[in-house]
């Protein structure tokens, strides 16, 4: 195992996802599994072989105590989690499926983690020996308080000496506590060494708009050099950045989805191939997948940014793959297919 240590910050809640793509009212149970963005990010960074460790804040109760063993189950560092408050944020998740959309509704007010204040962390203790510290949007996004704690992490992040990542994740139906997500989010983003997210996310955040990624098959061209326009642009509002990374997504269908990305970095824009993922089991934290993979190739390969952001994507093709939050690939598996085994065949 590498000797980096990752740490992420952000709420996990427990999934509720009806059986056999019922829709909720149909539905008379629920299966039950854990997730979030950050959590996952942490996940599939453990399953590369890094250190990973999520800090969050859960109830001292035996759910919140499951949630722990299911991330210890995958070797992720759970040291960081605060027990506080009553109770763990939930989330209830109606699959897709052909031309209906997947439906999300949180129940997450009031959360231990959403009641979070500045202060109730010792920062300082939990980043010795760390190298990275990864955040999202989302964690701005639940309340003004979480909002706060974010700032106070990342500044310390920053005075431990740390990368500090953002994805963007821009979640509207979370920003309910009266402040625009530009206003929190932008102040935290120059203080960032890395930017993850989608060309959408980045229209409605920093209001640049980008060229549509219209891929219908995987011999699809992006507009290279409007991604680089634009990325050039938020490379000169955020100089402190030095990797921005643009996940592209095109929705045929709920089940048929292609994907690809770039990355500037040094004044140059890399792409990756586009990858037609047909049929998708679960598009929940395929955007996490591809965070974790760019963390581990620009962690573990610095000097080599094409492979970085080819691992992301393959990481991010093959959790649409799996059920759940959770990417379940180790590196040979992401590996193999960033360099170019897409045959489905049987491994034996």
């Amino acid at each position: 195992m590498s000797t980096a240590k990752i740490i992420t910050f952000g709420e996990i809640m427990l999934r509720l996802t009806p059986p056999d793509y019922l829709r909720f009212p149909q539905s008379r149970s629920f299966q039950a599994s854990f997730g979030g963005s950050e959590a996952n990010v942490a996940v599939s960074l453990a399953n590369f072989g890094l250190r990973s460790a999520l800090i969050t804040a859960l109830p001292n109760n035996r759910i919140a105590q499951a949630c722990i063993d299911d991330l210890q189950s995958y070797g992720v560092e759970t040291d960081g989690i605060l027990h506080s408050g009553n109770r763990i944020g939930l989330y209830y998740m109606e699959e897709a499926a052909s031309m209906r959309s997947s439906q999300v509704v949180y129940d997450r007010s009031g959360s231990s983690f959403s009641t979070l204040q500045p202060g109730m962390i010792d920062w300082k203790r939990l980043f010795e020996g760390a190298s990275w510290f990864h955040w999202s949007g989302i964690s701005t996004a639940v309340s003004a308080s979480t909002a706060a704690v974010c700032a106070e992490a990342v500044e310390a992040a920053r005075a431990a000496g740390l990368v500090v990542s953002c994805d963007l994740n821009y979640r509207k139906n979370l920003w309910k506590y009266g402040r625009k997500p530009q206003d929190v989010l932008i102040p935290l983003m120059e203080q960032c060494d890395v930017f993850f997210g989608t060309d959408d996310e980045y229209e409605t955040i920093l209001q640049l708009p980008l060229p549509r990624f219209d891929a219908r098959d995987a011999v699809y061209e992006p507009d290279t050099k409007g991604y680089e326009e634009v990325s050039r642009r938020i490379s000169e509002q955020f100089p402190r950045c030095r990797a921005i990374v643009i996940g592209l997504r095109n929705v045929l269908s709920a089940n048929h989805h292609l994907i690809s990305g770039t990355l500037y970095t040094g004044g140059k824009l890399l792409s990756t191939r586009v990858y037609d993922v047909d049929h998708v089991v679960d598009c929940v934290g395929v955007g996490d997948a591809f965070v974790a993979g760019l963390i581990y190739g620009l962690s573990e390969h610095a000097g080599d940014m094409q492979f970085a952001l080819d691992f992301g994507a393959a990481a991010c093709a093959l959790k649409n793959t799996v059920p759940g939050d959770y990417n379940q690939f180790p590196v040979e598996e992401v590996a193999a297919l960033a360099r170019g085994s897409v045959s489905g065949r049987i491994a034996r």
